[in-house]
């Protein structure tokens, strides 16, 4: 395990309270969490969950454990079936296209991949033989091709969610029926309708309700005794309390430790989701703003908080996400140019100065004890890393003074190391790792086959500061509705205004760029530019507007049916 790591406390939905954090096998960890339905683009809300997630996952790797990571797929559901009959397209294409979909967007997001991500519909065998344990074992019936869970059977249902059975109603996905031995049965196995895809079973052609299916695929990689089940706050009840159910009728060992959910994501503090119609897809947001600045705004909240969406809070991460690879790469350009002044003369260099030493221990102590306590990533991207990155500044002002070389050395050295402990703490929040968006689209432009490129991702360069840096500014002169050449024109008519002493006009020009995001820095006899968070914020409407358009190309009229015989599915006559 890694040193001075402190003993990690997650909150648990289960009993309410945060808990040490001790793994079932020493050393290894097994989480399972729930992914997505697939059949549009993600939105912003699914973006967090997934997020969320990674930093845990991350941060348990970090502190030395090997981690077996399962994120589901579900691939059939009745909301894809809607879906691929409003565009008539095959369910499965259309899930398969969206799943494709998904994996992009978290590889824009910096997301590690899953050890195993499983769809549906390649563990209907698995899913069928745990429905078949639980009827077995007493506690699910059939009626008319329908396999239902009788709730009453189970004596601790509700355990999870506090709800009481009586006061309990039917999944949110499944309408009351008369033929339920209680209301809130829930559907096991669903009897096929006309034009729907459907395997035989023992009942009868269907296909799998909801909730068995993660039972069933966590169990196929990680049995029914594993560390971390996560998602998000609203699968609590009914999912995540219907698969507790689930897993005790096939194992009354079963057990699972700790159950962690994520807050949603609001628009005007309203739970941002689909059927609501006030989402925002993740592709919405980072054809304007940079995945790293998306990532960095779903964890200025802690995970478990809810995070109202606005675009201020969007130009807030940007000019944050800026502001620490600029500084990085002034570090870096420093550094650089002390790189030929000979090994032997800096293998003697002084250790690093107190000050560094001090901004270095402060770092270490708050991210050991936040991250461990329930992964407080809104402190650790606000609190001493912006002290250590101030700390890099000022140093950078030093070394363009005239210094002894002992101490311009010291001084050298203590950038080196501070630098370093920041790059820790920015790979485990997943903001080092980061591949050229701009890269992996035109590969997908080029090659027409997400699923291929991904398998590539891994092996593309990472990106450094200075193109970070660039994919910033690009955006920020997309958001502003202006090209670079634009910009230095403007800057030189400033310049020239300035010169002819007609300040009003060299001060409207300033202005009207700082309005738009675009600020302007006089640096000796130059002005610069960079990013900046605008005096007057983007409307959400014009993404609102990108929005409209993604709505047309994200369900393509595809004139297809649904055919497949033995394990795959076939689709009900009408």
């Amino acid at each position: 395990m890694a040193e001075e790591q402190s003993e990690l406390k997650i909150y648990n939905s289960m009993t309410n309270e945060k808990e040490i954090f001790k793994p079932k096998e020493p050393g290894k960890v097994s989480m399972y969490v729930c992914g997505v339905t697939a059949y549009d683009y993600s939105h912003i809300g699914h973006a967090r969950a997934a997020v969320s997630f990674d930093i845990l996952l991350r941060y348990l790797k970090h502190s030395g454990y090997d981690v077996t990571y399962v994120r589901n797929f579900t691939d059939v559901d009745d909301k894809i079936i809607k879906r691929a009959n409003e565009t008539g397209e095959d369910p499965l294409e259309l899930s398969n296209r969206f799943c494709d979909e998904y994996d992009l967007d978290m590889a824009y997001l910096q997301c590690e991949r899953p050890s195993r991500a499983p769809r549906v519909s390649a563990h209907i065998d698995e899913i069928k033989d745990m429905i078949i344990q639980i009827i077995n074992n007493g506690y699910a019936y059939e009626v008319d091709g329908d396999v239902f869970y009788a709730v009453e059977k189970f004596p601790n249902y509700g355990m999870l969610s506090g709800q009481r059975l009586e006061h309990n109603r039917a999944g949110e996905r499944v309408a009351v029926d008369s033929r339920k031995h209680h209301p809130a049965d829930f559907a096991l196995w669903k009897a096929a309708k006309p034009g729907e895809p459907y395997w035989d079973s023992p009942w009868g052609p269907g296909r799998p309700g909801w909730h068995i299916e993660c039972s069933a695929m966590s169990a196929c990689y990680l049995t029914h005794k594993f560390d971390i089940h996560g998602g998000g706050i609203d699968l609590i009840f009914p999912h995540h309390e219907n698969e507790i159910a689930q897993s005790w009728a096939v194992d009354k060992e079963s057990n699972i430790s700790y159950w962690l959910h994520n807050g949603h994501v609001t628009n005007n503090n309203e739970k941002m989701s689909k059927s609501l119609g006030n989402f925002f897809t993740i592709r919405q947001i980072i054809v304007r703003y940079h995945p790293l600045a998306l990532r960095h705004f779903l964890i200025s909240a802690h995970y478990r908080s809810p995070l109202n969406y606005s675009i201020a809070q969007l130009e807030s991460s940007s000019d944050a996400i800026y502001y620490i690879f600029q500084t990085l790469q002034d570090c870096k350009d420093a550094l650089s140019s002390f790189q030929q002044e000979g090994t032997e003369e800096n293998k003697k260099a002084p250790q690093v100065e107190e000050a560094a030493k001090e901004c270095i221990k402060k770092m270490r102590i708050e991210f050991q004890t936040k991250m461990s306590d329930d992964l407080q990533t809104p402190v650790i991207i606000t609190g001493s890393i912006q002290e250590a990155l101030k700390y890099i500044n000022n140093c950078l002002k030093k070394l363009k003074k005239k210094m002894q070389k002992r101490a311009q050395l010291q001084l050298i050295q203590s950038l080196i190391e501070v630098e370093k402990e920041i790059g820790k703490v920015l790979d485990v929040l997943g903001f080092l790792s980061s591949k050229s968006y701009v890269e992996i689209q035109s590969r997908i432009d080029v090659d027409k086959d997400i699923g291929k490129v991904l398998d590539l991702v891994g092996s593309l360069p990472t990106n450094s500061y200075a193109e970070v840096l660039k994919e910033l500014k690009d955006m920020a002169l997309k958001r502003a509705g202006l090209t670079e050449d634009e910009v230095l024109s403007l800057i030189e008519e400033r310049t020239q205004a300035r010169n002819n002493k007609d300040f009003p006009k060299s001060d409207k020009i300033r202005t009207d760029l700082t309005a738009k995001g675009i600020a302007l820095m006089d640096v000796g006899t130059e002005t610069i530019w960079r990013p900046c968070i605008p005096s007057e914020p983007l409307e959400a409407e014009v993404v609102q507007k990108a929005h409209i358009v993604e709505e047309k190309q994200s369900t393509p009229p595809v004139n297809q049916k649904v055919e497949g015989e033995g394990n795959g599915p076939n689709t009900a006559s009408t």
